[in-house]
C-alpha cells in the first residue's frame, strides 16, 4: 500500500501543470485577439488616408463647387433678420413660455397671421413676415455642475449618494434653466420690441405666477417687520445694559469693568456684545429679504437684446455648432462626394470578390 500512496501526488501536479499550460494559452489567444483588433483598426487608418490622398482633388473641386453655389444662394435668396432677448425667470415659467412659442410657431406654420398679429399686437403685414420662432436655455457645462452640487445640497444624504450627474442631466428639461433667449426670425428687418413686450408682458400678468409673486412678496415683508421690531428691541435692551454698566463704575471705586471682544475669555463677554452681534445677524438678514424681494419684483427680467432692427441670420446648425452658409455647403458637398467614392470603392470591392462569396 505504501507503494501506492505517491501515485495521486504526481496525477495533481500534472493536473496543475495542465491547467496553467490552458491559463497561458488562454491568454496568449486573447493577447492575439486584442492585437489583432488594432492590427485591423491600424490599416483601416493607412487605407483612409490613401483613399482621401488618391481623391484629394476631386475633395477639394466638390467643396469649391459647395463653397460657390452657398455664395450664390445666399445672395440670391432673401436675407433671414434675427432679433433676440435674454431674459431671467424668477419663477418657474420656462414650460408656459415654451407652450407659448410653439402655439405662435404653430400659428405661423397655419398662415394665420390674423390672430398672430392680434395676440402680438402687430400690423398683419409685419405678422405675415414672421419665419418663427425659438427659445433655448443659456447656460455652460460649469454652471451645470454648479446647479447640481445645489441640488444635491437640498437632498437627504441616503438619497444624494444615489443621484448621479448623467442622470440630473436627462431628466433636466431646457425651460428648467433660468436664463433663456428668445429668438424671432423674419423675412424684413422690423422692429419687434412690442412683440418682446407682449411675450413678457404675457407671463408678468399671469393669475397664477402673480398670486406666488404676491404670496412670496406678503411673506417677505412680514419677516422684515418682525426683524426690524427685533432690532428695535434689541437697541433698547443694549440701551439698559449700557445704564447698568455705567451705575456700576459708579458704585465700584477703582474697580474695572471691561467690553470684551471675539478672542478673549468666554467668560468676559457681555451681554452688551451678544446683542450687538445678534444685531448684526439681523441687518444681514434684512439685507437678504431686501435683496430677494428686489429679485421677485418682476416675475420675469430681461438681461440683453436686440431688437431694433434684427441683424441678418446667415448660419447653419452644424453638430450643435454655428457656420457660415457658403463653408456648410462647401462640407456638404465634400462629404457627399467623399461618400459617393467610398460606395463606389466599396462595389468595386465586390466586383473582385464575387466569386469567392
Amino acid at each position: 500500500m505504501s507503494k501506492e500512496l505517491p501515485q495521486p501526488q504526481q496525477s495533481e501536479e500534472v493536473d496543475l501543470g495542465q491547467l496553467f499550460k490552458l491559463i497561458g494559452n488562454m491568454f496568449d489567444r486573447l493577447f492575439k485577439f486584442i492585437g489583432g483588433i488594432f492590427n485591423k483598426i491600424f490599416l483601416a487608418f493607412v487605407w483612409f488616408v490613401f483613399f482621401v490622398k488618391k481623391h484629394f482633388l476631386k475633395l477639394v473641386i466638390s467643396g469649391v463647387i459647395g463653397i460657390v453655389l452657398g455664395y450664390a444662394l445666399q445672395k440670391s435668396s432673401d436675407p433671414v433678420y434675427k432679433s433676440y432677448i435674454t431674459i431671467k425667470q424668477n419663477y418657474n415659467t420656462g414650460e408656459n413660455m415654451y407652450n407659448s412659442i410653439s402655439y405662435y410657431n404653430d400659428l405661423v406654420k397655419q398662415k394665420d397671421f390674423g390672430t398672430l398679429s392680434s395676440i402680438l399686437g402687430l400690423e398683419e403685414d409685419q405678422a405675415k413676415s414672421i419665419l418663427g420662432f425659438e427659445i433655448e436655455s443659456v447656460i455652460t457645462e460649469n454652471q451645470k455642475i454648479k446647479e447640481f452640487d445645489r441640488y444635491l445640497k437640498t437632498l437627504d444624504t441616503t438619497v444624494a449618494k444615489t443621484i448621479t450627474y448623467e442622470g440630473y442631466s436627462e431628466n433636466l428639461k431646457d425651460y428648467n434653466h433660468q436664463y433663456q433667449q428668445i429668438d424671432i426670425k423674419s423675412k424684413e428687418r422690423n422692429n419687434f420690441k412690442t412683440v418682446f413686450t407682449k411675450l413678457i408682458q404675457g407671463v408678468n400678468n399671469n393669475p397664477y405666477f402673480k398670486r406666488e409673486q404676491e404670496k412670496d412678496l406678503k411673506e417677505l415683508s412680514n419677516r422684515e417687520l418682525a426683524l426690524k421690531e427685533a432690532l428695535m428691541r434689541s437697541d433698547s435692551l443694549q440701551k439698559t445694559y449700557r445704564k447698568v454698566l455705567e451705575s456700576g463704575l459708579k458704585s465700584k471705586n477703582g474697580s474695572e469693568i471691561g467690553i470684551t471682544f471675539e478672542g478673549s475669555n468666554v467668560t468676559d463677554k457681555t451681554k452688551e456684545y451678544d446683542l450687538y452681534k445678534n444685531d448684526l445677524q439681523l441687518r444681514d438678514e434684512l439685507v437678504l429679504i431686501n435683496r430677494r424681494k428686489a429679485d421677485i419684483e418682476n416675475i420675469i427680467e430681461v438681461l440683453s437684446s436686440k431688437q431694433d432692427s434684427g441683424s441678418i441670420d446667415d448660419k447653419k446648425e452644424v453638430f450643435g455648432f454655428k457656420i457660415g452658409q457658403k463653408l456648410f455647403y462647401g462640407l456638404l458637398f465634400s462629404i457627399a462626394t467623399f461618400m459617393v467614392l467610398l460606395g463606389l470603392q466599396f462595389v468595386k470591392f465586390l466586383e473582385q470578390h464575387k466569386n469567392k462569396i
